[in-house]
């Protein structure tokens, strides 16, 4: 039975993250606990994985880069507490496991995880997501300078712009990149 279950689980066509860090099955359970399952399948909270299945627009952190779970472990910006060191990119595969087997690690990667599942307005981008940016530049029309209260009211409205979440202001990039007919910024 046991060589069975090793023969589906090293031909299997899924898990293949998981069983890259545990190629051998095994009777005794791993000690791995929700967040530690999250990490290393690389399914949950990621804007990467949320992509991947059409779940969001985007995959970028909200710090600007791709937001994979290695992204939180090794340089994103809002889990500098945990960060671990960078393996080459080589090595990577190693270096799962590593952490896998490393109960520090784990515990680095269990509080980036929730600190992930507590904060998601943080990990979020800051900007609309492409199809926000067509539905929004469709529904407001007069784009002018003198509107832009209009602009501003109608993206807090529609939840576009989390002012709340982010202390960030909004720089003028943004609303010239969602209405590149006029350029100003909100003070």
């Amino acid at each position: 039975m046991l060589e069975e279950w090793q023969t589906l689980w090293k031909n299997g066509d899924t898990g293949k993250k998981i069983y890259n860090i545990l190629p051998s099955v095994s009777l005794r359970p791993t000690n791995w606990i929700r967040e530690d399952v999250i990490f290393f399948s690389q399914h949950g909270p990621f804007p990467a994985y949320l992509r991947r299945f059409h779940l969001s627009d985007n995959d970028y952190c909200s710090c600007g880069r791709i937001g994979t779970a290695l992204h939180y472990a090794k340089e994103c910006i809002y889990t500098v507490s945990w960060h671990m060191r960078k393996p080459a990119p080589n090595f990577e595969q190693e270096w799962l496991k590593r952490v896998a087997n490393n109960l520090v690690s784990r515990q680095k990667i269990r509080g980036i995880i929730k600190f992930i599942s507590e904060n998601r307005d943080l990990f979020r981008p800051p900007w609309p997501s492409t199809s926000q940016r067509a539905e929004l530049s469709s529904s407001i029309t007069g784009h002018s300078p003198s509107n832009k209260r209009k602009v501003f009211q109608h993206l807090k409205k529609r939840r576009l712009l989390r002012t709340n979440s982010v202390k960030v202001k909004m720089p003028v990039l943004y609303i010239v990149h969602i209405f590149p007919s006029f350029c100003f910024s909100f003070s």
